[in-house]
């Protein structure tokens, strides 16, 4: 078996055996870390040695006996007598992966280290892999880490889901914003030079259709996969052979991927069977109307803004008003979108934001001020920390030019 193909067994295993390991000894920070020990030693004896006959049983093996000499070292003997007896074939082969999603959402927590902790115990990715892909030191994702285990164990989190109801709803409702965080993040990387990092984005979906196949008949859950899919369907399109971004209206929609669309598709329309509407269930209805049409031209650009109607009012958001925006110039005009856009510019959560600039240089453009939309995507191309939206957005400032002579 390949390294890649190891790697991909080892993610799917790891949060089966970190749940072994939490239901025997109720130590999560401890077993969690004896876990990645055993993460590490199967990634790199596995591709040489051959994987085992029952590889989730050998990591068990490897990681308790890891966990043991953790005890040891601590000196702690209750906790080393209850340690030492392990059996890993008692161990149930179960996939309590959202049990764990719930514990690493604990609401002490920050979404950066919901995030951090969510990727490395349910999705097993190493610590400095989680630190590439946010670009930050390892140390300080190493860190970030700790404290959160720490600050799980201080308040007494038991390695069960909640028995309130409307704490176990609460809880989900963090998982899902945190899986959403994930796969944005992985779509369109905030920072650094590539536009997107297929690892988050793949990494969101997996854990997303493991919540969905936990709790298939939840509304929200089955819209946030439907909008994973749709959106990561149009991944080979978005970009040049230069890595050079490619916005929505000008893909090659033969390259966005079918099986994708489909699948999404199916479940947008599933989720929207539900009593309620959710923020997920309305923004994959948007993406499956995109998705319909086989041209930009043909968007049903009032559905689409019908439905950001809605979507305001279910969660208001700035981003929310901002797309409908856009929507609202595709059905009644650049001046109508631009004075809907302008409602935004009191808002701190945008002041300054380079997607607000970025879109008001679009409704400039279109509605002839190109002045007015040129200084706007310098200015956007000067926000963004996103090297590829720069490009992007210096190219659109360069493809305008400078005004004739005499014009204002």
């Amino acid at each position: 078996m390949t390294t890649p193909d190891v790697e991909d067994l080892v993610r799917d295993l790891a949060p089966r055996v970190l749940d072994a390991l939490a239901r025997r000894h109720g130590r999560f920070e401890g077993c969690e870390d004896a876990v990645q020990e055993a993460v590490l030693a199967a990634t790199l004896q596995w591709p040489v040695e051959g994987v085992p006959d029952n590889p989730h049983g050998w990591l068990v093996t490897v990681a308790s006996r890891r966990l043991i000499d953790q005890v040891r070292s601590d000196h702690a003997r209750r906790e080393r007598e209850s340690a030492t007896d392990v059996v890993p074939g008692e161990v149930p082969d179960t996939d309590d992966s959202l049990l764990l999603l719930f514990l690493c959402c604990h609401p002490s927590l920050t979404a950066a280290s919901q995030t951090a902790l969510t990727l490395r115990a349910v999705g097993g990715l190493t610590t400095a892999e989680i630190a590439r892909a946010f670009l930050v030191p390892e140390a300080t994702l190493a860190a970030r880490i700790s404290r959160a285990k720490q600050r799980i164990k201080a308040a007494g989190s038991e390695f069960r889901l909640p028995e309130d109801t409307a704490e176990r709803e609460e809880r989900l409702r963090v998982v899902l914003h945190v899986l959403y965080l994930i796969f944005n993040e992985g779509y369109t990387a905030s920072s650094g030079s590539a536009l997107h990092r297929a690892d988050l984005a793949h990494e969101a979906i997996r854990l997303a259709r493991v919540v969905h196949a936990q709790l298939p008949d939840d509304s929200e859950v089955t819209g946030l996969l439907a909008l994973m899919l749709l959106t990561h369907a149009r991944r080979d399109a978005r970009t040049t052979p230069a890595g050079d971004l490619i916005p929505l209206d000008e893909q090659d929609r033969s390259k966005w991927d079918r099986a994708l669309v489909e699948e999404g598709t199916e479940l947008a329309k599933a989720s929207l069977a539900g009593s309620a509407l959710g923020p997920y269930q309305l923004q994959a209805a948007i993406a499956a109307t995109h998705a319909d049409a086989a041209t930009a031209a043909e968007t049903n650009w009032a559905q689409v803004h019908a439905l950001y109607l809605i979507l305001e009012r279910v969660a208001p958001n700035p981003m929310v008003t901002l797309n409908r925006a856009i929507a609202l110039a595709e059905v009644k005009g650049a001046e109508a979108g631009l004075a809907l856009l302008s409602t935004l510019d009191c808002d701190d959560r945008l002041a300054g934001h380079h997607r607000l600039l970025s879109v008001r240089a679009h409704l400039l453009e279109k509605g002839g001020d190109l002045v007015g939309a040129r200084e706007n995507y310098r200015a956007a191309a000067k926000a963004t920390a996103s090297l590829a939206e720069r490009r992007y957005l210096e190219g659109k400032a360069g493809r305008i030019g400078d005004p004739p002579s005499g014009s204002s």
